[in-house]
């Protein structure tokens, strides 16, 4: 299960977040997105979680929660929209 969260502090780095969701179930990849030309955490990533009822519990425990003190947006992630390239 792919799992979005958001509103996260642009300090927390990729290990903090996955030992949060770790507590409720074993998370396969964890990714902080990052902006490219400075490389600064947008303040958003995604979790995945090999089992959905875990993913699901990670969910409802810690959307809302607080994370390195701002208040998590955690929900399934949409699958990505396809966009047209951008001709410069």
């Amino acid at each position: 299960m792919n799992i979005y969260v958001g509103n996260l502090d642009y300090k927390l780095s990729e290990g903090e977040l996955e030992n949060h969701f770790s507590a409720y179930g074993e998370v396969t990849s964890c990714r902080i997105i990052t902006d490219r030309e400075t490389g600064r955490s947008k303040g958003f990533g995604f979790v995945e979680m090999s089992n959905e009822d875990e993913g699901k519990a990670a969910i409802e425990g810690l959307n809302g929660s607080s994370i390195n003190n701002r208040n998590a947006v955690v929900n399934e992630a949409r699958p990505r929209e396809e966009r047209p390239r951008r001709s410069y």
